[in-house]
C-alpha cells in the first residue's frame, strides 16, 4: 500500500471509511425498512427523491461557503454533527411526513461532507492525483463490510434497527472527521476569473448532462434493486452479498485507475463507462431470475460507478483549479446526485408497481442518449494532461 509522509492517509481513509459504511447500510436496507413501515412503490419513490432532491442546491451552499470563507473542514464537522442531530427525528416518528422531513434536513447537512472533503484530498495530494484512488478505496471497503455483515444482521434481527445503525456511522464519521487537519487550497489559473467563465469551457455543461444522465439511469437501483430480489424470494444476507460484491469490482477499479488514467482519455472512458452501465440495466431488468446474470451484472457497478466517477473527480480537478475546487465538486454533486438522482428516484418510483423490467429499459436508455452527447460534444480532452501511471 502506498504512503507518503506528508499526507495523512489513514486519517482521510477513515473518513472515506466510515462515510461510505453508512451508504453500504442505507442504500440497500432503507427500502426494506421502508417496506416494513408499510409504504407503497411511489412513497419509497417520493422518499428517495426527498434525499437526493436536496443534493441539488446544498452542496453548491455549502461549497460556496468553503470556498468563501476557507474554513472547509469546520463546514466538514458542522455540517455532519447536524446531520446526526437532524437524524435523531426519526427516533420520534415514523408517518410518511415526518420521515419526509428528517431526510430532508440529513440529508442537507449531510451534503456538507463529501464534496467538500474531496476539495481537502485533492488538497493534500496535489500534484499526485494518481493516488487519490488508493485513498478512495477505503470507502468501498468500508462500504463492503457495512453491506455485508448488515445482511446477516437482518436475517436474524429486525430491520427496524436499522434507525440506530445508521445514527452509530453518522458519528462515527463526526469524530473522524475531527482527527484531520486542514490544508490551505492553493491558488491557481482561475483565481482571476468568475464561476461563470469556468463554466462557459467546452464540454463542460456537456459533462454535467452526462453525468445527470448517469445517475437518473441510477435511480431503479437505488430506489428498488433491493426490494426486487427480495419479491425474488433472496434473503437479505445474499442482498447484500450482491450489493458487496459490486462495490468489490470497484474496489479493484480503483485501484487499477491510475494505469487507465494513464493510457486512455477521460472521453474514452467516459463513452466505456456508460455503455456498460446500459448493458447492467438491460440484464438487470430482464433477467434478474439468473444468479449469474445478477453476479455478472454487479461486477459492471466497476463501470457504471467506479471508473465514471474517477474520472469525474478528475475532470472536475482539472477544470475548477484554486477557489473555485469547492464549487466545482458541489455542481457535480447537485447536477449528477442530486438532480439526475432525484429524478431517477421518482421516475423509478411511478413505473415500478408497472413494469420494474420497463423501469431498467429506461435507465439503459438513459445512458445511451449519455454516451450520444459524449461522443458528440465532447471531443477534446479537458485542460492538462493525462495522469501520469
Amino acid at each position: 500500500m502506498w504512503r507518503e509522509p506528508d499526507i495523512p492517509y489513514w486519517r482521510l481513509s477513515g473518513v472515506y471509511f466510515f462515510y461510505f459504511a453508512l451508504l453500504g447500510a442505507w442504500l440497500p436496507y432503507w427500502s426494506l425498512f421502508l417496506v416494513d413501515e408499510g409504504f407503497d412503490a411511489s412513497a419509497i419513490g417520493f422518499l428517495s427523491a426527498v434525499l437526493m432532491a436536496t443534493k441539488i442546491i446544498a452542496p453548491s451552499i455549502w461549497g460556496w461557503l468553503a470556498d468563501r470563507s476557507g474554513q472547509r473542514l469546520a463546514i466538514i464537522r458542522w455540517g455532519n454533527l447536524l446531520a446526526l442531530l437532524s437524524f435523531m427525528g426519526i427516533f420520534i416518528s415514523h408517518s410518511f411526513f415526518a420521515l419526509a422531513l428528517v431526510i430532508a434536513c440529513y440529508s442537507f447537512f449531510w451534503n456538507a461532507v463529501l464534496p467538500q472533503f474531496e476539495v481537502v484530498t485533492l488538497s493534500f495530494l496535489r500534484d499526485r492525483f494518481n493516488y487519490y484512488s488508493q485513498i478512495r478505496l477505503w470507502g468501498s471497503i468500508g462500504f463492503i463490510l457495512a453491506v455485508t455483515l448488515l445482511g446477516v444482521w437482518f436475517d436474524h434481527f429486525s430491520l427496524q434497527t436499522l434507525p440506530i445503525i445508521l445514527a452509530v456511522l453518522l458519528a462515527a464519521i463526526w469524530i473522524t472527521s475531527l482527527f484531520v487537519t486542514d490544508v490551505p487550497v492553493s491558488t491557481s489559473r482561475f483565481d482571476g476569473h468568475g464561476l461563470w467563465q469556468v463554466l462557459k469551457q467546452p464540454g463542460l455543461l456537456v459533462f454535467f448532462l452526462v453525468a445527470t444522465l448517469l445517475q437518473f439511469s441510477h435511480g431503479p437501483y437505488y430506489t428498488f434493486y433491493s426490494i426486487y430480489l427480495e419479491d425474488l424470494g433472496f434473503e437479505p444476507s445474499t442482498i447484500g452479498l450482491l450489493w458487496a460484491l459490486g462495490v468489490m469490482a470497484e474496489v479493484v477499479l480503483f485501484m487499477l485507475m491510475p494505469r487507465v488514467l494513464s493510457r486512455w482519455s477521460i472521453r474514452h472512458i467516459l463513452v466505456f463507462s456508460l455503455l456498460l452501465s446500459a448493458l447492467r440495466w438491460c440484464l438487470i431488468g430482464f433477467y434478474a431470475e439468473y444468479v449469474s446474470v445478477l453476479v455478472f451484472a454487479q461486477l459492471l457497478h466497476a463501470a457504471s460507478f467506479g471508473s465514471f466517477h474517477a474520472v469525474a473527480i478528475e475532470y472536475i480537478r482539472r477544470f475548477f483549479d484554486g477557489r473555485h475546487q469547492g464549487q466545482g465538486q458541489a455542481i457535480y454533486s447537485g447536477l449528477g446526485f442530486g438532480l439526475g438522482g432525484a429524478l431517477g428516484a421518482l421516475v423509478s418510483g411511478f413505473m415500478w408497481e408497472k413494469s420494474p423490467p420497463a423501469t431498467f429499459a429506461v435507465a439503459a436508455l438513459a445512458c445511451l442518449l449519455a454516451v450520444v452527447l459524449a461522443l458528440v460534444f465532447m471531443r477534446k480532452e479537458p485542460l492538462g494532461q493525462r495522469v501520469p501511471g
